[in-house]
């Protein structure tokens, strides 16, 4: 395995494992220490006090960063007359209804994200099987079943980023590359900070933000003091 290579255990060394670093220590740290011949994505994990079993517990959303992740997003819509012709204008790369569903039935896939008008969803409704597992399925919560096309794709072109906590209560979310300023990573990581803890919720009792780490891609974690920025 790659990830326990000469490389890899290189850059573990350069991480002190029994220190809390500040967000602007660890995203150094993290482009210093990242070694993929390709322009890494950085990551977020965060460790929540949440039991998301609770429905009013299971924290979900979306959140546009102001520097983007740093990749170009292909935009599908499902819609039909004028919101069609206004999701073309707004530079979506597909837009259509049952004749794409059937695209994707077939095996389809060239595409990052799909959003939909609530009228398109008894069409959108059967592809559940296959966007779901891919986090592609359009939903209300994050914006993407909406009227507001133009401001969908806006959004999810400029760099909007999901999340969604997992049944273990931890929240994995991308938020930029390495080849990033440091500055703009420590925004676009401060944005979503702050998006999760406005999300907290009243029934979540104790601690709230328990862990957090980021890390790049295939390279090691770093642990973030959560004392820096809690609620």
């Amino acid at each position: 395995m790659a990830r326990h290579g000469k490389k890899y255990r290189e850059a573990v060394s350069k991480i002190d494992q029994t220190k809390l670093y500040s967000p602007k220590e660890a995203l150094d740290l993290i482009k210093e220490v990242s070694y993929t011949k390709f322009d890494s994505t950085v990551d977020l994990a965060v460790n929540l006090g949440v039991d998301p079993k609770q429905a009013d517990q299971n924290i979900r959303g979306a959140v546009p960063l102001p520097h983007g992740l740093g990749k170009t997003v292909r935009v599908l819509v499902f819609a039909k007359g004028d919101k069609a012709l206004e999701a073309k204008d707004a530079g979506a790369e597909y837009v259509g209804g049952d004749e794409l569903a059937k695209q994707i039935t077939d095996g389809w896939m060239e595409f990052d994200q799909v959003i939909a008008t609530p009228d398109m969803m008894g069409v959108v409704g059967r592809l559940g099987k296959i966007l779901g597992p891919r986090g592609m399925m359009p939903n209300p919560k994050v914006g993407t079943v909406t009227m507001d096309v133009t401001k969908a794709i806006n959004e999810v072109k400029a760099g909007r980023v999901e999340y969604r906590v997992d049944k273990a209560g931890v929240i994995h979310a991308p938020f930029g590359k390495v080849s990033f300023d440091s500055n703009k990573l420590l925004d676009n990581f401060n944005t979503l900070i702050d998006t999760l803890l406005k999300a907290k919720p009243s029934t979540s009792k104790g601690t709230y933000m328990k862990k957090v780490y980021i890390s790049s891609t295939m390279g090691p974690s770093v642990k973030i003091n959560v004392a820096s920025f809690k609620a």
